[in-house]
């Protein structure tokens, strides 16, 4: 074979070749970019479901997190917290709407950068538009309360130092208050005559002029005793009827309090002693609310009051302060590969200044 021959051959060979490497390989080429697996359950106004389409504040903030991406997103709703983690750990799902980061979901997943700052907040019944409260538990939990308690300490004072005294000048008179001359059961009968006294219903008066100066000082007292206590009384019911038996925090202990099951509501007012009724679904706990089977609804400040301000306006209202507040995140599998791409985008979105008009258009200017 010749030289001519060979080079010609050469040249064909490498031709072929230069073609060959500019040529799309079908074994290297890539598909179309998967759908991202969303998993949201429909917790207004995070995610709204209206006409068979899906909307909200996580839905647009997705959304524009999609399109900084250029992938498309499949949605499955799911029923609650629970089987949202469940799709998590089974993979049936990519990453999960935003929850509240805590010690125990940052164990077993991880979270994206926050896209909300959030805390917990009471609802209960407006008092203008609420099935009233039991009068008989309303006026139980008021002779209860630390106020009664001193007004009581203050009456005891009142019968027990008077009635001493009685007891130690009367004592033993046939014709006086306190004929017994031992203290047991005199003491009980000058007890008597005090508290009567007090009330300004005495029957008898001592014999003793000490005594009876001491009777007389009594029954004053006992006339702005009863008429400070009386104003007092009507003040805290009047309050009450106003103000609600429930107004913050402190007042959850020993009451039937709704939330979510599955949220970090659950834990926290079980460790403050409320008695937690959990739903599957916010319908149901605003039902237990409104039908009077919950005192208040416990869960996420931004849901209980975009309830308050649309669906529940009139009926219900936010009262307290903001409870236990931290950050609201995305929620991937342990080492998703999509953590630093939906990172990225999410911070673009908050340096272009889209992150604040989806937040102003669910929440309003703060």
């Amino acid at each position: 074979m010749s030289r001519r021959v060979l080079a010609a051959l050469a040249l064909r060979c490498a031709f072929v070749l230069l073609v060959a490497d500019l040529l799309p390989s079908p074994v290297l080429a890539q598909g179309p970019t998967p759908a991202i697996r969303l998993a949201v359950t429909v917790i207004p106004p995070t995610v709204i479901e209206q006409h068979g389409k899906l909307t909200g504040f996580t839905i647009d903030v997705w959304s524009a997190v999609a399109a900084q991406m250029k992938v498309k997103t499949d949605y499955l709703i799911v029923p609650d917290t629970a089987t949202l983690n469940d799709c998590l750990q089974t993979g049936q799902c990519d990453l999960a709407m935003p929850q509240f980061i805590t010690w125990e979901r940052d164990q077993a997943f991880d979270f994206s950068t926050p896209v909300l700052t959030a805390g917990q907040r009471i609802l209960v019944r407006d008092t203008g538009a609420s099935t009233a409260a039991s009068p008989i538990l309303a006026l139980l939990r008021l002779l209860s309360s630390t106020t009664t308690m001193i007004w009581l300490a203050t009456g005891l004072l009142l019968v027990l130092v008077p009635a001493h005294i009685a007891w130690f000048l009367d004592r033993g008179r046939e014709d006086g208050v306190i004929p017994s001359k031992k203290y047991f059961p005199g003491i009980f009968q000058a007890i008597y005559w005090a508290a009567t006294t007090l009330l300004t219903q005495a029957e008898e008066s001592p014999r003793q002029w000490l005594a009876r100066l001491t009777a007389v000082l009594l029954m004053f007292v006992g006339l702005v005793f009863v008429a400070f206590y009386t104003a007092q009384l009507t003040t805290d019911l009047t309050v009450q009827q106003i103000k609600g038996t429930i107004n913050g925090p402190d007042d959850l202990p020993g009451r039937q309090i709704a939330t979510i099951g599955g949220s970090i509501s659950v834990a926290w007012l079980r460790n403050r002693g409320a008695r937690v009724q959990e739903y599957q679904q916010p319908a149901e706990m605003y039902a237990a609310l409104l039908s009077g089977k919950a005192d208040a609804v416990v869960f996420a400040g931004p849901v209980l009051l975009y309830y308050a301000n649309h669906e529940g306006k009139g009926r219900v209202k936010v009262v307290g302060p903001e409870i236990n507040r931290s950050d609201i995140a995305f929620v991937y599998p342990v080492n998703s590969p999509l953590r630093r791409t939906v990172d990225s985008a999410l911070l673009q979105l908050q340096e272009n200044g889209t992150y604040d008009a989806i937040y102003k258009r669910w929440f309003g200017e703060e």
